[in-house]
Formats: C-alpha cells, sequence, structure tokens
C-alpha cells in the first residue's frame, strides 16, 4: 500500500475550487459510479459540449479526475487515491473541530470558580443589617 502524502497548499486550493460547483460534483460523482466519456457526459447537461470539457478540465487539473483517450474518444474516470487524500484533509477538519468543542463543552460543564470578592461578601463578622461587632 501507498502511504498517502498530505495535499500542498495548492492541491487543496485545486480540490475546493474543482468541488465548489455542483455541476463538477455531479461529473465527479458519475465518473465514480463508472468511467464515461466527455461525450456521454455532456449530453448530461444543458450546457455545451466545451462547457462541460472545461468542468472536466478543472476536475483533471485537480487531479480529482484521470482522462485517457480510447480511439477518439475521452474516457473518464474518478481517482480515488486523491479523492482518499481529500477525504483525509477533511478528516483531520473535523477532528480539529470537534476537539475544539470538546473543550469548550468541558470549560462549560466546570463549576464557576470562587472569586476573591465572593469570600468577602460572605464575611461571618458582618451582620445582616450590615452593624459591626
Amino acid at each position: 500500500m501507498v502511504a498517502q502524502r498530505e495535499l500542498s497548499e495548492a492541491e487543496v486550493d485545486r480540490v475546493f475550487h474543482a468541488l465548489a460547483t455542483s455541476t463538477r460534483r455531479d461529473i465527479l460523482r458519475r465518473t465514480i459510479e463508472r468511467e464515461q466519456s466527455v461525450s456521454t457526459l455532456a449530453s448530461e447537461y444543458e450546457m455545451s459540449f466545451a462547457a462541460v470539457q472545461k468542468h472536466v478540465s478543472v476536475l483533471e487539473a485537480a487531479n480529482l479526475i484521470v482522462k485517457r483517450a480510447e480511439g477518439r474518444e475521452r474516457l473518464v474516470r474518478a481517482n480515488p487515491e486523491m479523492i482518499a487524500r481529500a477525504r483525509a484533509l477533511l478528516a483531520r477538519y473535523e477532528e480539529l473541530w470537534r476537539s475544539r468543542i470538546a473543550r469548550l463543552d468541558d470549560l462549560l460543564a466546570e463549576p464557576p470558580r470562587s472569586t476573591a470578592s465572593d469570600t468577602t461578601d460572605n464575611d461571618s463578622t458582618t451582620t445582616p443589617t450590615g452593624e459591626g461587632d
């Protein structure tokens, strides 16, 4: 098994940019299910072939999909390695936030601390009327 290295900042930017559009997320979903030609993908959307091709190029630049030639067709499939690396990044972000929320829960569960002014207010030498000895 190949060890996954962390995504560089540029890779993270490309991945999040690629996933920022619903059409690209849908193309990625379709290519996870099975390899498809760009022309087949284009037939699924109400946009030009060139527009779909641009979406595919953005996904390819982010390394989320791999494109290969077979005759005159260009076949596209998801890249499970990059998807796994992006998922690992999101898991690290999730763990960071979960630990912060857990710490906040701990702080909120702690009983309030006594302060110096609390002890002077409850001094037994004073009477309820405020008169001394």
